[in-house]
């Protein structure tokens, strides 16, 4: 799966150490997380005391591989072999959190926040879908009001990832006019006065996810908290999205790897109408289609990883890595469960937790639809 084009011998090593954290941490568990809805915050330690938490920051703030997209790559890989993408979500939920703090919050904010992040004593998450829409970013409601040294923020916000758990969490408001020129971004931190978190949201998939709804009630946040400069927040998390939708696209490659691999191995074991299912032609042109669309998606999915490696603007081209990637666990997911057949619909089958998993990879980060916009504006349309 690696090639030597995209991954030296230190992304392999990464890859093994991580395989490892798999194999001794979280495979032998996954099942019973994923019923209980949840796992040990220990497992953020570990990943931390390891160094793959701190893979794509600087080693100033305790970080580890600053500006290597491959390592990040190789390790969300392996990560992936766990079969949950909602723990992936969950332990991942830093990248999309603190990207915004290392790269426009203030020294003291950095030095704050990140190395204890990255450690895994504290989790961070990311505050931007709000109950009035999800994809429409320019009309955030949640509003923040000057008052003094402080803001006084009110509203809501939902469907975030690692929503409860967290202790650090970067929050889109509204602190100017409408549209998206009067956004900005705050850190908030858990336990300011008047900020609360809703129930556990339940969900189709992503189960071992802490997903959930806040609420912000008149809650006074220092302007020392302020991210980037006031009123320039979309154009903060247009630039965060970057890397959240290669992540995610990689997400879907190995949802849609998984998925083909299972089958490969269930198709040897399972015999119908006097044969083993591999012997049969119509299974194998469905696992020769699904191998196909894996091994181009995945191959788009680095070219666009060396692209922004090499500092080349990829807006339009992870849009379509990210499309064309889901698209393609969409379809290998859908057929892996259709060569299972009954047992594909059973929850002791890593097909059926793929299948459901997978849904959500179309939507979050920006949905289908949105991408497609994106991209139809790159071509000048």
């Amino acid at each position: 799966m690696s090639y030597s084009e995209y991954f030296n011998d230190t992304h392999e090593e990464v890859r093994r150490t991580m395989r490892r954290i798999v194999a001794d941490h979280i495979a032998p568990h996954i099942n019973e997380w994923e019923e209980a809805g949840t796992f040990p915050r220990e497992l953020y330690k570990t990943l931390g005391d390891a160094g793959m938490a701190g893979i794509g920051y600087p080693e100033a703030l305790g970080g580890y591989g600053e500006g290597d997209v491959f390592m990040k790559i190789a390790a969300s890989e392996e990560m992936m072999r766990s079969g949950s993408g909602g723990l992936v979500a969950s332990l991942g939920s830093l990248d999309i959190g603190l990207p915004p703090i290392v790269k426009w919050g203030t020294e003291e904010m950095k030095q704050r926040v990140v190395p204890a992040v990255l450690r895994g004593e504290k989790i961070a998450a990311l505050a931007i879908t709000e109950p009035s829409g999800g994809s429409d970013v320019a009309n955030i409601r949640t509003r923040a009001v000057s008052d003094g040294d402080h803001y006084r923020v009110s509203g809501s916000k939902t469907f975030i990832t690692s929503g409860i758990r967290a202790d650090y969490y970067t929050v889109a408001v509204r602190t100017g006019d409408e549209g998206y020129g009067g956004i900005s971004l705050l850190l908030m931190e858990k336990g300011m006065p008047g900020f609360t978190t809703g129930q556990p949201l339940k969900k189709m998939g992503w189960w071992a996810s802490d997903t959930a709804e806040l609420f912000f009630d008149d809650v006074k946040v220092p302007k020392a908290n302020l991210i980037g400069g006031e009123n320039a927040g979309f154009f903060v998390i247009m630039t965060n999205f970057q890397m959240e939708r290669l992540n995610l696209a990689v997400m879907a490659n190995m949802t849609a790897t998984l998925a083909l691999e299972e089958s490969l191995r269930y198709v040897h074991e399972r015999s119908a109408f006097g044969k083993p299912l591999s012997k049969l032609q119509v299974i194998r042109h469905k696992l020769a289609d699904m191998a196909t669309q894996v091994e181009a998606s995945r191959e788009f999915t680095y070219r666009v990883g060396a692209r922004i490696q090499a500092g080349i603007p990829s807006v339009k081209e992870v849009s379509m890595a990210k499309n064309f990637a889901t698209r393609t666990s969409d379809y290998v997911t859908y057929e892996a469960v259709q060569i299972f057949g009954g047992m594909g619909f059973m929850r002791e089958t890593l097909v059926e937790r793929l299948y459901r998993d997978n849904r959500i990879l179309a939507i979050g980060g920006g949905t289908h639809e949105i991408m497609n916009e994106v991209i139809a504006k790159q071509l000048g349309l």
